[in-house]
Order: C-alpha cells, then structure tokens, then sequence
C-alpha cells in the first residue's frame, strides 16, 4: 500500500528561496514565449520539464506521483478541454468551407455598421451567453472566429475577445466557479454569490469601455459611450440582481441576454455620428458582396448552425440533462499512485481535528463523454453540417482536417493542464499562495491577486477557486477579515487571469487561425489583465475596510 506524502509549502526552510523555485515553471513559460519568441507548444513543454524538475528535486515528491500526476493533467487537457476546442473548430471550419461566415458578416454590419459597437455586441455581450452556457475557452473561440470574419487583424480579433471575456467568468458554465469555491470553502453558495455580484459588477459596467479603449483609443472610446453605457449598465444590473436574490447559476445567461437586447434596442434609435474604419491590410478578409443583394434563406442557412450551437450548449448545461446524461455513461478512474495519496497541511489545509481529520487529495479522471459540452457541440456541428448541405463523408474529411489542424494547440493545452497539476499537487501553488498571504492589512488586494494568479496558472476560475479557496478563508480569519469576502474576492480577482493564461491564449490564436502568434497575444492583453487585476483588489480593499455592506449577504 502506497505511503500517504505530505506537502512541504518550505522545503528549503527559507521561504524566499522555496518561492523562487516554485515560481521557476511559470518564468520559463512565460519568458520562452514572451520574450524568446518560443512556440507555445514547446514553451508549454518546457515549463512542463522545469516543473516536473521542482517537484521531484526542490519539494521531494514521489516519483510515481509526479508521473501521475503528469499524466492525469494531460488526459484532463485532452477531455474536456480539447475535446472543446477540437469540435468548435470543426463547426467553425464546416461553415467557413461554405461560405456562411461571409454572409453572417454582412449581416452583422447591417445591425452595427462600426467596428466598436460590433465588439461589444459580440465580444463582450454574445460572448458572456457563451460563457455562461459552457465556458472553457467556448466564448473567446466564437467570437474570436467572428471578429475575424468582420475584418478584424487576428491580434486584435484574440485580444479584444480575451478582454471582453473577463465580466462573466465567475459565473460561467452555469455558476460552476461559484459552487466550486463553496464545496472547498463550507460557505453557503449563495452568500458566495452574493458577495461576488458586489464585487463583479462594477467591472462589468467598465469593461465595455476598456476594451474599446484597448481597440480605438480614449477619443474612440468616447464616441460610442452610448453603446458602452448601455451594455454594461444593463449587464451590470442583471449580474447584481440574479446574483444576490437568485444565486450562481442564471446570472451569466440573463445578463448577457439583457445586454444584447438594450443594445439592439438602443441601435434602433443611435448610431455613432461616423464610422470608425478598422485598418485594411492583408490580414483582413474584404466583403465579398453587397448585404442587400443577399436573401432572407441565405441568411438564414448561414446563422443556422450557430442557432444550432446555442441550443444544444444550453442543453448540455443544464443539470438536470447533465445527470441524465451521465446516468447513461461517465465512467471514472481513480489515478493510480495519486489519488488520496497526496495531503494538503497547514495553512493551505485547516488544522484536523478528531472532527474533521486531515483530508487528502482525490485524483479522479471522470470520461463523462456523453454530458461533455464537447460532446455537445459535436452533436450540434453534425446537424448542422447537414442542414447545410454536407454529407456523411464530407464531414468526416473536414473533421480530420480539423484534427491535423489543431494538433499543435492540443499538444499545448495537454502539457499546460500538466504542469498546473504537478503544480497544484506538489504544493508548489500553495507556496506561491502564501508568499502573497503574508500581507497584512494590505492582504484583502494581494488576495485578490492571488485568485489573479490561480487562474493564470491553471485557465480556469473553477480550479482557482478549489486550488486557494481554503487557503483564502483561513489567511482571512487569521488576518480579521470576512472569510466570506476574501473567498469571493478570489473568484472575482481570478476573472482578470483568464485573459493571459496560455489555454486561453491558444483556443483564440487556435479560432483564428493564428497558432504561433501567442506571444504576441500575450503582450497584446497583459497590461490590462494586471490593471483590471489591480483595481478589483483595490475595491476589496475598500470592502474589507471602508465600504460597509460586505458582510451584509442575503440569507
């Protein structure tokens, strides 16, 4: 019987150096891509090397644990996150081969003729459906691939997407982050709601203008404030309101829709006093025919598939499907030599006690393949090659098409997923956690950077919120701020990370057809994920300290 192996958070017994080499993965990740120009998939595998080295040589983890581990990420990076991307692809790909990405566009610039309203619409507001529907990398992909299609360069086209895919993070995939944090936490998953919708919304209002701003400029930005102020008041409201008096699950679906109608609405009666031209070079993809000479059917065959997605992402959201679904087939693999093998200790983990003994670390693969919003979207893009005039065989040569094309991104967001758990398992996170926990009074900011820096880390504000959620509410005890406050504060500053880690990064250059690109990605979103970062830790600073209604959570 295999021996249980404690995490060391100071093996060195000297806590800046312990820091340093747990922080050595992410730096040659980082610096292989953003500065030496490496290509994300062999960056990805370097930082993979570099972290198998720390955990084995620096924090002493068993051998078999770390090939384990290693392992069980890049299955895990595979399915679901591949499975994911793999299949939005294939649609993608089905309807560019037809020609309907074209017609979709023209369409689109009919209903917002300028370039900056059409990302709000899309980027921001149609994106958080998808965010709230399926998440994991589901949104920034679409709307990359249609800002594309409307003329956008491809840096533009990821970057903006990235940006705009921040407000609704913590809510997405049907609240999943939400719950997430309130199973590690034991806090009520509605005063978590709660305190995250009066943390969120301020920025939901404010995206909207950022990401023009980072698009046209303060002077471009100011032109459209109508557009801005409507759909991030709108989305804002909707965000407070779901959050705080329903819970976690609706709140993405409602606001975005609430969003993208007052938009609609108000471009019935505005429009911006003079388009704002995006900039014509070889990257960009010219109009192939005037709007009104296409007809009502076309347009229709070519929203279709996309009509299609919606639905069955939605579908495959709801619990009760999902169940149902797994209660056909979702096998699960307990991790040989890993699971409940490995223990979390003090801090990260609270004291045991003979109540509540010390708990291990589960490591369990769940081939949930039927309920799996790959699965999904597979479904969706078969009907709706059909339904657009493909046949059995023709979709079959498109598809591995598809895979040959995605084969660099699948290898990347495998050996990304890899090196975030042997991360996480070697306890490697945890001592990056408590470098910023030992903060004091200013420990409410540095907090919050530290849900930041989990979901930089991992491409997820659900594994974040498992990864330092427990860690936040006893820093948070220790230090006489609300438990409740800090553990939301993770999920909210984590939103602000999904724009610069490299999952995300690679599903959008992946979307775009701009795969080795990444780097410039990178440089392109990182001044503003800290900012936004930044100023949420600023606002929970004030929570914690001057703004009196953060500890009053409806019950």
């Amino acid at each position: 019987m295999e021996q249980i192996w404690p995490q060391n958070y100071d093996p060195f017994n000297n806590a800046l150096l312990s820091t340093v080499l747990a922080a050595l993965p992410i730096l040659v990740l980082l610096g292989s891509i953003a500065i030496f120009h490496i290509r994300i998939h062999l960056a990805a595998v370097f930082g993979l090397i570099v972290a198998i080295g720390v955990a084995l040589f620096a924090f002493n983890m068993p051998v078999t644990a770390v090939a384990a581990t290693t392992l069980y990420g890049g299955a895990y990076g595979l399915f679901p996150i591949g499975w994911i991307v793999l299949n939005l692809i294939f649609l993608y790909q089905l309807t560019v081969n037809k020609g309907l990405f074209t017609l979709i566009r023209m369409h689109l610039s009919t209903i917002a003729p300028d370039p900056r309203i059409q990302v709000i619409l899309i980027a921001f507001a149609f994106g958080a459906f998808f965010e709230g529907a399926a998440g994991f990398g589901t949104p920034v992909a679409i709307t990359a691939a249609i800002l594309i299609q409307l003329g956008f360069r491809p840096l533009a086209a990821c970057g903006l997407s990235l940006i705009a895919n921040t407000a609704p993070v913590a809510f997405g995939a049907l609240g999943t982050p939400i719950i997430a944090l309130a199973a590690v936490t034991d806090i009520d998953v509605l005063k978590l709601s709660a305190m995250v919708g009066r943390q969120l919304p301020l920025f939901s209002f404010i995206v909207p203008f950022w990401v023009i701003w980072a698009m046209a400029g303060f002077r471009g930005m100011i032109s459209v404030w109508p557009a801005a102020l409507t759909a991030g008041l709108s989305f804002a409201i909707t965000q407070f309101l779901v959050s705080n008096f329903h819970g976690p699950w609706l709140v993405d679906i409602f606001a975005s829709i609430a969003s993208i109608i007052s938009i609609i609405v108000l471009l019935k009666f505005w429009q911006p006093k003079t388009i704002w031209q995006l900039p014509k070079d070889e990257d960009t993809l010219p109009l192939q025919a005037d709007p009104e000479s296409v007809s009502t059917k076309d347009m229709v065959r070519a929203w279709t598939p996309w009509v299609i997605l919606t639905i069955f992402i939605f579908a495959w959201g709801i619990p009760t499907v999902k169940s149902s679904l797994n209660s056909v087939s979702a096998p699960e693999y307990k991790v040989a030599y890993l699971h409940n093998l490995v223990k979390r200790s003090a801090p990260i983990a609270p004291v045991p006690t003979l109540d509540k003994p010390a708990k291990t670390e589960e490591a369990v693969f769940k081939l949930n393949w039927i309920s799996a919003t790959g699965t999904g979207i597979l479904l969706s893009a078969i009907i709706a090659g059909f339904a657009i005039g493909y046949s059995i065989k023709e979709m079959f040569k498109v598809y591995i098409q598809t895979l040959w094309k995605v084969r660099f991104s699948l290898i990347t967001i495998a050996a990304m997923l890899a090196l975030g758990y042997v991360t996480k398992y070697s306890g490697a996170d945890a001592t990056l956690g408590l470098a910023l926990a030992k903060t004091g009074v200013l420990y409410p900011f540095f907090g919050t950077m530290l849900g930041w820096l989990g979901v930089a880390l991992t491409g997820s504000d659900t594994a974040s919120n498992v990864l330092f959620g427990s860690l936040q509410t006893i820093t948070a005890k220790q230090t006489g701020v609300s438990p409740i406050l800090m553990a939301a504060a993770n999920s909210s500053g984590g939103v602000m990370g999904k724009m610069v880690d490299a999952q995300s990064i690679v599903v959008a250059s992946t979307a775009t057809n701009w795969y080795g690109h990444e780097g410039q990605i990178l440089r392109y979103v990182f001044f503003h994920s800290i900012a936004l970062a930044a100023l949420v830790g600023l606002f929970v600073f004030l929570q914690a300290y001057v703004i009196p209604f953060s500890d009053m959570v409806v019950k």
